[in-house]
């Protein structure tokens, strides 16, 4: 019985595999949506059933992985090397001639630069080991477990050498619309580019939220292989016989006249892909050629990248207004006569911060040139001061919030911010961040209903959330009486997160979840933030003088005050929970899991760690000091075996915890 389930586990991950490769890889789905979630769930079904036929590449594993508090760094096999840009066609001949003059005529891979975020993919015996950030091109971040979510990302190969292969991971234009949109909608900031999308998606310390951005990937080069090929084009053949989503569109030319042919083709369909890329990369194709042609200090001698020239419109600058965001940073933001630009019309800039203004010398009334940053996001990069007709008063930021007049402060990172905890303009995107998952976690509170409750006069501060009882709920739009009923439920459920939710919820800058449970772990009531100064927190491992600041000013707002007593009047727990508070035996030791444990989960194992003042981070590295295993531990496990890591038992584990 036991093996006729293993072998049907082991079906549906054969088949999900290739149902995702179809779709995510080769774009010929093969079975509908429905179907698909189908065979997903019934292996989600029979895996937890049966823990003992884990397996960390399963593709249900994708999504969910834990939490990391950091990222470990990973030296890479191959360096990721930068490449040399060339910005006219004119510098690209200087470079093709001199390169044939010394080594003859070439031949050339020409390819699409995907403007994204740079990252190896490392396999051993047909499955993912690990995925690195470039970094600094000799040392990146282990991203792992954001690395298995992107589904275009094959967990397993049927090539079981040592290979390593590296692609640009990008999100598509059409999930990046989507996500701003979502922001916009939450009041929160935009993300100025698919690029910095991307980046920031995959450096999210929770796989989950990774997950839910739609990244992907475009494998361009063979890192490392132990089987050898004549030509870069071999490799790619190689690589996508592999199941890799390689670069979609590449030809191979030879001389100055076929590389501008193959790039102005490329220029022309840019605007129509559903991704984003910046320019075109231009590599010799033979492989021992590269060799003789040899590396520079950082860069190979054998590519360049011709980079786009981004388009660029000269309007006027009509007036500045200032945005209030939920942190409270008094943002300028242009008021411009409408230009179309890189296909659509501009009629807003961003100006992020004083010193933005005052370095360019913008003022109102000025032509200016404004370009799309990264196609995407207009911005100013210039005045045209030699266009003034008449001398322009220079731009000054407001002394005072224009939402709750009360005086504004500036930062040392050239913010002018308003710390006020009440301010109008603040409110519904600190509304949004108190009930959020990883904050008060009250669940069907999200952003319409908030607003509806706000424009019903209902909340003016998160306090109010406290106060709503079922019967002023349900004259509200969609809102019967059982959903009446279990929204109280939840806000009421809220009331016991706990301090370190509190903390995180508040809003304060520069305090994330993590922050939060630092802070806790020294200060076990919120009364005591009241009486700490600067000095103090800074005392505390992970938190700089500029996160000191920031909390230092926010309980010392008045309407902070205001607000704690409220949310202790209503109920609300601002001591902190059992699991925050922690005894030091562990303190110092760095622990990753793997594997299942026989007698708990590892989310109780790390909730174990932390109270004894251990850390856990989500890979083996040489500055992990313990890795707990269970049965079934797969590459950490290898690993750590290889480094030299001590590796304990759940039995070794409790007795360290109950030494």
């Amino acid at each position: 019985m036991s093996s006729d389930i293993r072998e049907k586990i082991l079906t549906l991950r054969r088949q999900i595999n290739f149902y995702s490769k179809k779709y995510y890889v080769d774009d010929d789905p093969q079975i509908s949506d429905a179907e698909y979630d189908r065979l997903f769930y019934e292996l989600v079904a029979l895996e937890k059933e049966h823990p003992e036929f884990y397996d960390e590449n399963s593709p249900t594993a994708r999504v969910g992985g834990k939490a990391s508090e950091k990222f470990e760094k990973i030296t890479h096999t191959v360096p990721l090397q930068s490449l040399t840009d060339v910005f006219s066609l004119e510098e690209l001949a200087g470079w093709l001639e001199k390169l044939e003059a010394e080594y003859g005529q070439l031949s050339y891979s020409v390819e699409c630069k995907i403007d994204g975020l740079s990252a190896a993919l490392h396999y051993e015996k047909g499955r993912l080991l690990y995925g690195a950030t470039r970094g600094d091109g000799t040392v990146g971040e282990d991203v792992t477990a954001n690395i298995r979510t992107i589904p275009s990302i094959p967990l397993t190969i049927a090539y079981e050498g040592i290979l390593e292969v590296r692609g640009e991971i990008f999100m598509p234009k059409a999930a990046f619309d989507a996500l701003n949109a979502e922001r916009e909608a939450c009041e929160q900031s935009l993300f100025a580019n698919p690029r910095n999308a991307a980046a920031g998606s995959l450096r999210q310390l929770d796989p989950a939220i990774t997950a839910k951005r739609k990244l992907d990937i475009f494998v361009f080069n063979l890192q490392v292989c132990d089987r050898s090929f004549k030509t870069h084009a071999d490799t790619f053949d190689f690589m996508q016989e592999q199941g890799f989503h390689v670069i979609p569109f590449r030809k191979i030319a030879t001389g100055f006249d076929e590389i501008a042919a193959t790039i102005e083709e490329i220029g022309a369909k840019r605007a129509g892909l559903s991704y984003d890329i910046d320019g075109v990369v231009i590599k010799v194709n033979d492989l021992a050629k590269r060799r003789a042609i040899g590396e520079g200090t950082s860069t190979p001698r054998w590519a360049v990248a011709y980079k786009f020239p981004p388009e660029q419109k000269e309007t006027v600058l009509e007036n500045i207004l200032i945005q209030v965001g939920r942190t409270g940073v008094l943002t300028p933001v242009a008021e411009l006569s409408p230009v179309r630009l890189a296909g659509s019309v501009v009629s807003k800039a961003t100006l992020h911060n004083i010193d933005f203004i005052r370095e360019r010398d913008i003022r109102v009334g000025d032509w200016v040139v404004v370009q799309k940053a990264g196609d995407i996001i207009p911005e100013i990069i210039a005045s045209r001061k030699e266009k003034r007709t008449q001398e322009l008063p220079l731009y000054e930021m407001p002394q005072f919030c224009p939402s709750c007049h009360e005086p504004v402060t500036r930062d040392e990172e050239a913010a002018v911010r308003c710390t006020n905890a009440a301010c109008p303009a603040q409110l519904m995107r600190n509304l949004e961040h108190f009930a959020s998952k990883n904050a008060m976690d009250i669940a069907g509170l999200g952003p319409a209903l908030l607003k509806n409750l706000k424009d019903n006069g209902l909340i003016a501060t998160v306090a109010d959330l406290y106060r709503l009882q079922p019967e002023m709920l349900v004259s509200l739009e969609r809102m019967g009486q059982k959903s009446a009923e279990n929204l109280i439920r939840a806000v009421n459920d809220s009331r016991a997160r706990g301090l370190a939710r509190l903390l995180f919820a508040l809003g304060i800058r520069g305090v994330g979840i993590s922050t939060a449970e630092a802070l806790v772990r020294k200060y076990q009531d919120i009364e005591d933030f009241f009486h700490v100064n600067a000095e103090e927190l800074c005392l505390i491992e992970d938190i700089g003088e500029i996160t000191a600041a920031s909390i230092v000013d926010f309980f010392a707002h008045p309407g902070t005050r205001e607000i704690v007593n409220e949310l202790k009047a209503l109920g609300v727990k601002t001591t902190a929970n059992g699991d925050i508070t922690t005894d030091d035996r562990l303190a110092g030791l760095t622990f990753v899991l793997t594997g299942t444990l026989p007698n708990m989960t590892r989310t109780e194992a790390e909730a174990l760690i932390k109270k004894n003042g251990g850390k856990v981070t989500s890979s083996v590295s040489k500055k992990t000091s313990v890795v707990l295993a269970g049965e079934d531990a797969g590459s950490k496990l290898v690993r750590a075996k290889e480094l030299g890591v001590r590796i304990i038992d759940e039995n070794e584990f409790l007795a360290m915890i109950r030494a």
